[in-house]
């Protein structure tokens, strides 16, 4: 190392934090830039999209928010998310200016700090960038908010090859695109081995047999989610040794329709939504699941569980690809078809329960911030 290396000032990177889903994958790029205090400087700014599932996943990577806008209020709507988000990243940034600033996925939190960020002419780095379903209804406003992220960034980190092909397919230059697998498979991988080292995760023949559901996009509410409980109760019919364990989204339009719909079904277990810990151990320990969430499709695939998609499409078509995974929408006859040629069947279960490295080996968090380092040290221009 030159004695300009040795001079060189860390790189400020603010890292835009709303929802959980967005902790999850942004909290191993934080923890792996803080180990590397020499070339990173890191300020985690929170818009408080989601409150008490953030505290909780925080709390267990022994990280805190340097700024929390708590932009969210009862009955909010998506554009008021947006324009506080907005306001409040627009102020931090102009203030703080640092080199970087990170987003992550599809949200309204995510869109609103990469243009929080361009207004400042700060870089923006877009984490899990170029997945597309094609429908810029579907998932909503998802599609909408990543695509639009995507004319902001200045580096697309595309998890997969098919991201970064949508990303060209859409006028992104090669050179700004680094496929670095994605976030969620190191938070998986860091967490697993937490649990292995206390002994967390049992073995599979003392486990009760059950399947986990979770449930929150908007396009599952309403008739959507009354069709999914008739799933599960004629899947648990067929077998009475099988449970369902339902971890509640805080969405009201989710829980009233769950404690109303399997409240009473004595081999449902509704709960509130677990720390990132106890979910990995419920997903690990699962003999099926269940979901609409984008992220649960690729924890399911690198840990070998199978899982059914209850959307209509899926940006991660890679895991169906892998065949990890069978997109079957919110018919109630799909899923219970699905569900019960899997647990019915051992050949065809084995041959889906296998894990999967489609979303990557769990170095994304390193491949990006390597990234970021060797824009600032060659002084790299094509980016601006």
């Amino acid at each position: 190392m030159d004695d300009g290396e040795l001079m060189a000032a860390p790189l400020r990177v603010a890292v835009i934090v709303g929802t959980r889903p967005e902790a999850i994958k942004l909290m191993p790029v934080i923890v792996a830039a803080r180990a590397r205090p020499d070339q990173f400087e890191v300020t985690i700014i929170r818009t408080g999209q989601h409150r008490e599932m953030v505290d909780d996943l925080m709390d267990e990577f022994g990280l805190q928010a340097d700024f929390d806008l708590r932009v969210m209020r009862h009955n909010q709507d998506l554009a008021h998310v947006l324009s506080e988000s907005l306001r409040g990243l627009s102020d931090l940034i102009e203030r703080a200016q640092p080199d970087w600033v990170l987003v992550q996925g599809d949200t309204a939190t995510t869109f609103a700090g990469a243009l929080a960020a361009f207004h400042q002419r700060v870089r923006v780095g877009h984490v899990e960038a170029g997945l597309r379903t094609g429908k810029r209804h579907s998932p909503f406003p998802e599609e909408t908010y990543r695509s639009m992220t995507a004319r902001l960034a200045d580096l697309h980190f595309a998890p997969t090859a098919q991201a970064r092909a949508n990303l060209l397919r859409e006028g992104i230059h090669d050179a700004s695109i680094v496929m670095t697998g994605n976030t969620v498979v190191d938070a998986l991988m860091q967490t697993l081995a937490r649990l292995k080292r206390t002994n967390a995760v049992e073995a599979t023949d003392k486990r009760q047999r059950y399947i986990l559901v979770t449930a929150h996009r908007r396009e599952s509410h309403g008739p959507a989610l009354g069709r999914i409980c008739d799933a599960i109760e004629q899947l648990l019919a067929r077998d009475p040794q099988l449970e369902a364990r339902v971890p509640m989204h805080p969405s009201p339009n989710v829980r009233l329709v769950l404690t109303a719909r399997l409240g009473n079904h004595p081999r449902v277990r509704l709960s509130e939504p677990l720390g990132y810990r106890s979910f990995v151990q419920a997903l690990a320990e699962a003999a099926l699941v269940l979901t609409d969430s984008g992220g649960v499709q690729e924890e399911c695939a690198a840990l070998g569980r199978p899982v059914l998609v209850m959307r209509e499409d899926t940006e991660r078509p890679e895991a169906l690809e892998a065949g990890v995974a069978i997109l079957v929408g919110t018919d109630t006859a799909r899923i219970v078809e699905a569900g019960a040629g899997l647990l019915d069947d051992a050949e065809r279960y084995r041959r889906m329960a296998r894990p999967s490295t489609a979303f990557g080996h769990g170095s994304a968090s390193t491949q990006i911030l390597d990234a970021m380092l060797r824009i600032a040290s060659t002084k790299d221009t094509t980016l601006d």
